[in-house]
């Protein structure tokens, strides 16, 4: 091998062990904000202290919405969700609460996608690929939560199949959460690098350590993947992911059992389209997928309750994987109702390039301010 060819080697191996720690540094920097969220915010407990204010479906929808923005973590919200309603909370309440979870979950992707906001292009293409699942996951309950409340479509399936499924095993999986253990170290050590403040200020300042990590790693990654992603490598990628729709959807979903948090799956390919390998509508089915994918959590927490209350528990976990399933059914199958979450995502990712405020603005006024402001108006 010439020297010529040894120098470009080396240079590819160190390009990909770069890449390789900055993934883990975004994954440390997803657990940190979501690890500084759960302390500000109360965590398991404060997500059970927000749905007691749960009144009726709206405040319920608008409460898993703001919970899971706060707590950073549809998979603990929907637990919590599970184990509320194995301990009495009615259906009717609890499935609006599921539907709230989907749209607070996609807060991390975007918060990612700020990481892109220095450079117009990217900015623009990764606010894109992240907000696509906002909208995707708003249309969902802008046509199944009418429909749930007026006919219970989703409960009442649900709730058949639960009876046909329910049992005394606990099939608890997780002990195979990879992911948390690999970065639970790394995080302990922000947490403890702040450790000297007080009280839920500790939560705070790990949020904004953390933002300052996805910044950091965001950019940079982005700016690696354009010289490590080209020729077979590209062709690889663009197989497991671009091929096709579902394609899309099944390494979505396959990745998210395996990490259990679609924040994680999500977040991860957002400097992917920011550096563009990939395109929204590249990107979309895979975030639908992640969606599907991440019900494993409720479902497998759900078959570890038992007794009387094994079956509503079930039930509620079988309406998550219900509503999402059905959702990219009948949202991604039609292709009109397909092409609605690109166009506003594009649209909302140009006026966002050419007003950052807005972007920021919009960020802050969906999953915080507009939640919280119409709570207080219906109760």
């Amino acid at each position: 091998m010439s020297e010529q060819n040894q120098t470009s080697l080396f240079a590819k191996i160190l390009n990909w062990t770069a890449i390789a720690l900055l993934v883990y540094l975004v994954l440390v920097a997803v657990g940190t904000v979501s690890g500084g969220f759960k302390l500000a915010s109360g965590g398991t407990e404060g997500a059970k202290e927000i749905f007691a204010f749960a009144t009726n479906p709206f405040v319920a929808l608008m409460l898993g919405a703001f919970a899971t923005a706060l707590v950073q973590s549809s998979s603990t919200v929907t637990s919590v969700i599970v184990g509320l309603v194995a301990g009495g909370l009615p259906l009717g309440i609890a499935i609006p609460m599921i539907m709230g979870a989907n749209i607070g979950t996609t807060i991390t992707n975007t918060l990612v996608s700020i990481g892109h906001i220095r450079n117009k292009e990217e900015f623009q293409r990764a606010f894109a690929a992240s907000t696509v699942h906002d909208f995707f996951n708003l249309l969902a309950v802008a046509i199944f939560l009418p429909l749930e409340i007026m006919f219970g479509l989703l409960e009442k399936f649900s709730a058949a199949l639960s009876h046909l499924f329910v049992g005394d095993a606990d099939l608890s999986l997780k002990s195979y959460n990879f992911i948390k253990p690999l970065v639970k170290p790394a995080v302990g050590l922000v947490k403890d690098a702040v450790s000297f403040l007080d009280g839920k200020a500790v939560g705070v300042a790990m949020v904004i350590v953390g933002i300052a990590m996805i910044l950091f790693a965001v950019t940079t990654l982005g700016k690696l993947l354009k010289k490590a992603l080209v020729g077979r490598a590209k062709e690889l990628l663009h197989s497991a992911i671009g091929r096709g729709p579902v394609a899309g959807i099944s390494s979505g979903a396959v990745v998210t059992v395996m990490v259990q948090s679609s924040s994680t799956t999500t977040s991860l390919m957002i400097p992917l389209a920011g550096s563009g390998v990939f395109n929204t509508r590249q990107i979309y089915p895979f975030t639908l997928g992640a969606n599907i994918g991440t019900t494993i959590t409720a479902l497998l927490a759900a078959t570890s309750i038992t007794g009387p209350n094994a079956e509503v528990a079930l039930t509620i976990a079988l309406v998550h994987v219900m509503f999402n399933v059905f959702a990219v059914g009948l949202i991604y199958g039609l292709p009109l109702l397909r092409e609605i979450p690109l166009q506003l995502a594009e649209k909302l990712a140009q006026i966002g390039t050419r007003n950052k405020s807005a972007a920021f603005g919009y960020v802050l006024g969906s999953f915080f301010v507009l939640p919280g402001l119409l709570m207080l108006a219906i109760k």
